[in-house]
């Protein structure tokens, strides 16, 4: 048999394992190194060279930024910093038609931008936002799906959890990466504020209970100084985080530290932390750090066992021979994630893909930080769509309400789910909107 279709074979047992209830990481260090064996037909080159793969795929300090990232997001979770920042979307927004929805998305935006993990922004703000939009006449499928859609910013404005592991997997700089995802991240958190408005005056009684009772006039009151009081935290964080990186006065390494330990300052100022709960916090930073990191193992052992059997080549070839050009390559592509993603969470997704995709889209004259925020938008499309839809699982859980069924929350995440795929096309069309503050 050719080494090439052994791989595809082995790519077609890893998805069936995954699809059987093999955890992700066990499926690919267990055909990766089932493939090396039978690639090379040496059980004990295919042992020595998980052993290497090991070591080599996180020796490099840079990957101390996940352990640091998990651990700043934590931290500014259990600090009530999203409340407050929901607080003054809201008290800034509440006279605008749709306000409520367009403060969810604004704070959403901003505590992103300190967290990088969607699924924290899907749990802090279906505490906060849910309740609040419900009781000013929001619709609960409106609400819930309004939470669960803007949280995928938690992933897409940097810094990011999935950045790091798409830099990782194709080698480019997580730094230039986190740069790259700031306009696309504005173009989508704007797109989801106009959307809200578009409803609000349009539609009303899409969003509304009752679509003839003006949603708040009279609003929060909270005065400018109480405002900024409430801002500065996590604005602190956000220039000393994107500001450092920009300006290349931190590596991502070092801003995940400043970071943290600003997250750490802001939770003991605000006496939010003990000693019970920062355990707690160091012990689930371990945990989350612990599993992305074995799962990047395995992936190097995937890719590497991909790239000696020869398939990323053969893909390109493929391709090529189809006539299909840079653009249905990646159109191509981009179906392929939003189909795994209604099966796969998003790591998942990255681990099997961009190993094949990333030296295909090299090879056809494709910038990879323009292709790596292409990739991870149409991955965060998958949190919304069902079966799997790990954001709209997560609002579910929180909202703790068995009246909520699953299917209203995926409803009302629908229309977030547009914006963005109308967002991919521009972005996918128009590389600058992905490359202009990197250069």
């Amino acid at each position: 048999m050719e080494d090439v279709t052994l791989g595809f074979l082995l790519i077609g047992a890893m998805v069936g394992l995954i699809l059987l209830g093999l955890p992700i990481g066990l499926s690919l260090i267990s055909t990766g190194a089932i493939g090396v064996w039978l690639i090379r037909d040496n059980v004990d080159l295919a042992f020595r060279f998980t052993a290497l793969a090991t070591y080599s795929g996180i020796q490099d300090y840079l990957f101390a930024t996940i352990p640091l990232f998990v651990l700043m997001g934590l931290l500014v979770s259990i600090s009530d910093v999203g409340k407050d920042t929901f607080a003054v979307a809201q008290a800034a927004l509440h006279r605008i038609r749709g306000g409520l929805g367009m403060a969810t998305v604004a704070a959403n935006a901003v505590f992103a931008a300190v967290t990088g993990v969607s699924i924290a922004s899907a749990a802090v703000f279906t505490k906060v936002a849910v309740p609040e939009m419900v009781r000013h006449g929001y619709t609960m499928k409106f609400a819930s799906g309004t939470v669960a859609g803007s949280s995928i910013l938690g992933m897409l404005i940097p810094p990011s959890l999935l950045m790091i592991v798409y830099g990782v997997l194709s080698e480019v700089s997580i730094g230039k990466m986190f740069v790259a995802g700031v306009i696309p991240g504005v173009i989508i958190a704007i797109g989801f504020a106009v959307m809200i408005w578009v409803y609000a005056t349009v539609w009303p009684h899409k969003i509304f209970v009752d679509p003839g009772k003006p949603e708040d006039t009279g609003g929060p009151v909270m005065g400018i100084r109480e405002m900024l009081a409430k801002s500065v935290p996590i604005g602190c964080l956000v220039v000393l985080i994107l500001g450092g990186l920009y300006t290349g006065f931190f590596t991502p390494t070092e801003a995940g530290a400043v970071g943290a330990a600003g997250a750490l300052v802001i939770a003991l100022v605000r006496r939010r932390l003990d000693w019970p709960k920062f355990w707690r916090v160091l012990k689930e930073s371990g945990l989350v750090s612990a599993s992305i990191l074995f799962l990047l193992i395995a992936a190097s052992l995937y890719s590497r066992m991909l790239s000696m059997a020869g398939v990323p080549n053969a893909i390109g070839d493929f391709v090529q021979h189809l006539g299909l050009g840079p653009y249905g390559f990646l159109f191509a592509f981009v179906i392929v994630i939003l189909l795994m993603g209604m099966i796969l969470d998003s790591t998942s997704i990255l681990l099997i893909m961009v190993p094949i995709g990333a030296p295909i889209a090299s090879s056809m004259g494709f910038d990879l930080i323009h292709f790596g925020i292409v990739t991870i938008i149409a991955v965060e499309m998958g949190l919304l769509t069902p079966p799997f839809g790990i954001s709209v699982f997560t609002v579910k859980a929180t909202l703790g309400d068995p009246s909520v069924k699953i299917e209203t929350i995926f409803a009302g995440s629908m229309p977030y789910v547009t914006v963005m795929a109308i967002a991919l096309l521009f972005i996918a069309l128009f590389p600058p909107l992905s490359t202009l503050l990197v250069r």
